[in-house]
């Protein structure tokens, strides 16, 4: 009995082995599959197998193997196709005559392997492993706005890389200043985690880790996606991004705009630098010339000293010193110089000049600097140069020398640097008229501003020898406009105006002659009269306005017109009454008609 049981396992096994040797179908090795790529949203076409015969294809299943459990999607009966129930059952159709399944929509859970099957025994089955691929979208960097100190002992975060919407995961690679980043012991880490959402696709986030130096302070930091396509290898690039990198300083100074030569009145700022970051806390010292001692000045919240309007007084050394507020530390700059140029007062003598007519008078111009400087005398009414040089000389005066006169201090080596004085020579003499006579066109009952100019020295006062209501201006320190409103009355039209000006050494007049003017309609109005010219003591000026000859030749040619038409008038009634007739006697007929 034991015999018997050992012979019949001995023939079982080597009946079992006999089956693998010679090979089941369907359990033996599986070729690869056949691989078909497509992007997410795309069409995947799944054909059966090159193998088959046009005949294959009237009695095929197709199937998806998820998990290595093959599930029935799609059945082809006599060419025929039909969907099973299921995920597939609205994405499934034929094509290329029922060689051909295609899926439609494609999404990153129909990443798997499907398999065609015909009539034929499993051995001829035909498996097609589906990639699927998203390209995500461009990578966003947020850096690290907190900062990193260089003498943390540990790698900092940098900055964060995030790559959304991706299938496959994409692969993350760092870049400094162009070069790419590697793990590093104690100096760079990198961290990736990533994160499925419910439409399969990935989110990748990265995280760079790094200790950095002083010289990071302007480094350029960026993140590069890459991911694959059916087209290819593919990349995607951040925006490069700096992270504030915080070290000690190690040295401050003093820093003046604007550079070059300062002058009195320039807008001068004075700022403390530091090669830290944060800068360090400033103050800025000026040296007292008395005491040598260094004296805090008064700066803004930025620690800069601003001088509104540079002064020479603000020359002088200046000092910065920094103040680490963590450490505590403090450092000191180098002494500075800083000198404002200046012009003084410009100083005239004499500082009332007045002369005789036909003498001469000498005018002296002085300044301080602490440059070279330049003098030279102006006439202030027409600005022309009269002389270069501290000292103006007049000779043989005359009244027309009286005046403004300015002299300009200015330094030729800052430009723009210069101080004037403008000083009023006199000249003494009577009053010297404007004008000495004037006659004029009015219209009665009209309210007129007479005008009457004088000069001389000592200054004239001006009086009017008609009743009215008077003002003055001053023209310059020797001369007088009086103005005159008045009503033009009979009595005014017969005596005129007289306007008389005196000083202390003499009189003299203005008289306007008002002469009525016939042709302009009457009625109270109101007229300016004013002289513009100047005319020296002895000079007579007489003004007539126009005669108004265009309106009476435009009256005259409208008259002639209008007899005319009278007479042509005249003329058509006579010839259509038959009472103009032809000849010697018609033509007497007429004149003896036209007189009556």
């Amino acid at each position: 009995m034991g015999l018997s049981r050992l012979v019949c396992a001995f023939l079982l096994a080597a009946c079992c082995c006999g089956r693998h040797a010679a090979g089941v179908p369907g359990e033996a090795e599986q070729p690869e599959p056949e691989l078909v790529e497509v992007e997410v949203g795309g069409t995947a076409l799944l054909k059966c197998g090159p193998s088959h015969s046009q005949g294959n294809f009237s009695h095929v299943d197709w199937f998806s193997v998820h998990k290595e459990k093959p599930t029935l999607i799609f059945r082809v009966r006599q060419g025929q196709g039909q969907s099973e129930p299921g995920e597939y059952q609205h994405r499934l159709s034929l094509q290329d005559k029922g060689t051909t399944l295609a899926l439609t929509y494609v999404t990153p859970h129909d990443e798997r392997i499907f398999l065609c099957q015909g009539k034929r025994p499993r051995s001829q089955e035909h498996r097609i492993q589906l990639r699927v691929y998203k390209a995500p979208e461009e990578p966003t960097i947020q850096v690290n706005a907190l900062g990193i100190p260089v003498n943390s002992r540990e790698p900092e975060e940098v900055a964060t890389c995030v790559g959304r919407n991706g299938y496959p995961i994409p692969q993350v690679v760092w870049y400094k200043n162009g070069q790419p980043l590697k793990e590093e012991k104690n100096r760079v880490h990198i961290q990736s985690s990533q994160i499925v959402e419910s439409s399969g696709l990935y989110t990748l986030r990265s995280v760079l880790k790094a200790q950095l130096l002083k010289e990071d302070k302007d480094a350029q930091f960026y993140c590069e996606l890459n991911y694959r396509l059916p087209s290819g290898n593919h990349m995607k690039e951040s925006r490069e991004v700096t992270v504030p990198v915080f070290y000690p300083a190690e040295k401050v100074w003093l820093e003046v705009e604007p550079v070059g030569m300062l002058k009195e009145g320039d807008r001068v700022e004075i700022r403390c630098l530091a090669d830290g970051n944060p800068p360090p806390h400033f103050s800025i010292s000026k040296q007292n010339l008395s005491t040598k001692e260094m004296e805090e000045e008064t700066t803004d919240d930025n620690g800069v000293l601003v001088l509104a309007r540079a002064q020479k007084e603000h020359s002088g050394l200046y000092e910065c010193q920094g103040l680490d507020l963590e450490t505590m530390a403090s450092l000191l700059s180098g002494q500075q110089e800083l000198l404002v140029n200046y012009v003084s007062d410009v100083r005239v003598s004499p500082a009332a000049p007045e002369s005789e007519e036909g003498s001469s008078l000498t005018l002296t111009c002085e300044a301080e600097s602490n440059q070279a400087l330049e003098f030279q005398w102006l006439r202030e009414k027409t600005g022309q140069v009269l002389e270069k040089g501290p000292v103006l000389q007049l000779h043989n005066l005359k009244r027309e020398a009286g005046g403004g006169y300015r002299c300009m201090a200015s330094v030729p080596s800052v430009p723009g640097l210069n101080r004037t004085q403008l000083v009023n020579v006199a000249i003494f003499g009577p009053p010297w008229m404007a004008l000495k006579e004037r006659k004029m066109w009015v219209q009665e009952n009209v309210v007129l501003n007479l005008s009457c100019e004088a000069s001389g020295h000592p200054r004239p006062t001006i009086s009017w020898n008609v009743e009215g209501l008077t003002s003055e201006q001053d023209q310059d320190p020797q001369s007088v406009l009086s103005i005159l409103n008045v009503l033009v009355t009979p009595e005014l039209l017969e005596t005129g105006a007289e306007c008389v000006a005196s000083n202390s050494l003499g009189k003299n007049t203005t008289i306007i002659l008002l002469e009525l003017d016939s042709n302009s309609t009457t009625g109270l109005s109101i007229s300016t009269v004013s002289p513009h010219a100047r005319a020296n003591s002895t000079s007579t000026e007489k003004k007539l306005p126009e005669p108004e000859s265009k309106g009476v030749v435009i009256v005259a040619v409208t008259v002639c017109v209008l007899v005319l038409a009278v007479l042509g008038a005249v003329l058509y009634f006579f010839y259509k009454k038959g009472k103009l007739p032809c000849g010697r006697s018609g033509k007497q007929e007429m004149e003896r008609n036209i007189s009556i």
